[in-house]
């Protein structure tokens, strides 16, 4: 896979680097691709929240399943 960044990611990517904390550009996009589906997930967990309080509120609940 070949990525392009504009000028201002590239330097961001490199500045990365420099604090010595990744290794190469690859290791900074991995870990910015993990933090992008981590704030994915988060979103969606809150947007779930009303419906779900919605749902407790009229009585539409089941039991828990420790295994899920």
């Amino acid at each position: 896979m070949n990525v392009n960044l504009t000028p201002k990611l590239e330097e961001m990517v490199k500045e990365k680097v420099a604090t010595g904390l990744y290794n190469n550009a690859s290791e900074v996009v991995r870990e910015a691709l993990r933090l992008m589906e981590a704030r994915d997930r988060h979103e969606l967990s809150r947007n779930e929240a009303p419906r779900s309080v919605a749902e407790l509120q009229q009585g539409k609940t089941s039991p828990l399943d420790s295994e899920r």
